[in-house]
């Protein structure tokens, strides 16, 4: 395993941003970036042994402060949505900061993605990795409590991408963390993912209102658009789903236990992407609100493991409320397969 750390550029209000470099001897390669512990590149080879970024990106720290579809980052406090910004714990109700129509999204205003991470090289026998810290303060967004939080990538000689999150609190707060790369497993730059086949082990969704907000229904995908049973292009059924997909569904497995979620493959490129993961959710986005600048309308799909959006105002919803002495913890683990990616 190779690792290398660079100088990136600074933010708008002069701190440093690092790059971080991972590569394995199977030739694939990925590059994060401190500023909101971002997930810039990941370089897989295809069935010819051609290598190809297939997240979405920017080439410079100006461009990522200019953005605004979270590409890469982790997001928190909360990632998705909350309603109205508004809910309540412990008989006290907390506001807020909103920044999607009346909703919080992704954290807020000042969520993870743009705050300034500290990181440092990870090294183990047939891997390796960077662990990013960053402390969020009691009222950073109008989230109770100091959370800490510990966020780690690791690459491996078998061509596993692994996201690892662990937060402590010292008053009761809400916690849900992801990472949001957009996912094109033909590369960045190929158009449209429409082509590009799933396959979820997800035999629920979560149906949503105009603001994409869950109603609270619970739906099986059975002979529904949202059905994904069988691998299915993208674009098959995203007729049938107003707006593009931009839903959770629920994965199928034993709760807090790293199971699979879904399996997205290019059928051009030979390219497989395997997603396993300890959350009780996976939202699945189509890129619905790119815009072209510099990517195209479902030029990629995002699938954030995660609690099941909205879950401080749903006492149904597995809980997501984080009290002191206790450790939240999750693990995403996305296994890369191809026949140029193999061991020579």
């Amino acid at each position: 395993m190779k690792a290398s750390e660079s100088k990136w550029g600074t933010t708008q209000d002069g701190k440093a941003v690092s790059l971080f470099t991972l590569e394995n001897a199977r030739g694939m390669s990925v590059d994060v970036m401190s500023r909101g512990a971002t997930l810039v590149s990941v370089n897989v080879p295809d069935d010819g042994g051609k290598k190809t970024n297939v997240v979405l990106g920017y080439g410079s720290v100006s461009e990522y402060e200019k953005g605004r579809s979270f590409f890469g980052c982790t997001v928190g406090r909360y990632a998705n949505r909350i309603r109205a910004g508004r809910f309540s714990l412990d008989g006290k109700e907390h506001a807020l900061a909103v920044n999607d129509g009346e909703n919080h999204l992704h954290g807020g205003i000042l969520g993870f993605d743009k705050v300034a991470w500290q990181g440092k090289f990870l090294h183990g026998k047939d891997s390796a990795g960077i662990r990013f810290r960053y402390t969020s303060k009691d009222g950073e967004e109008g989230y109770p409590g100091t959370l800490k939080v510990t966020m780690e990538y690791a690459l491996t000689e078998a061509n596993e991408l692994s996201f690892e999150y662990w937060a402590s609190t010292d008053r009761a707060t809400p916690v849900n963390l992801t990472n949001h790369s957009y996912w094109n497993l033909a590369g960045q730059r190929s158009g449209d993912v429409l082509a590009q086949e799933m396959l979820f082990n997800c035999p629920f969704y979560l149906p949503v209102d105009a603001g994409l907000i869950p109603t609270g229904e619970i739906r099986a995908t059975a002979g529904t658009p949202f059905d994904f049973g069988h691998f299915k292009a993208i674009g098959d059924d995203i007729a049938g789903v107003p707006g593009g997909y931009d839903h959770c569904y629920l994965v199928d497995k034993p709760a807090d236990a790293l199971g699979l979620a879904c399996t997205a493959r290019d059928p051009a490129s030979g390219r497989t992407m395997q997603v396993r993961t300890t959350q009780p959710g996976v939202q699945f986005y189509t890129g619905n609100f790119l815009d072209g600048l510099p990517f195209p309308r479902h030029g990629a799909f995002c699938l954030e493991t995660q609690a099941l959006p909205d879950s401080p105002n749903r006492g149904y919803f597995p809980s997501c409320i984080l009290r002191p002495g206790s450790v939240y913890h999750q693990r995403t683990v996305h296994v890369f397969t191809s026949k140029g990616g193999r061991s020579t």
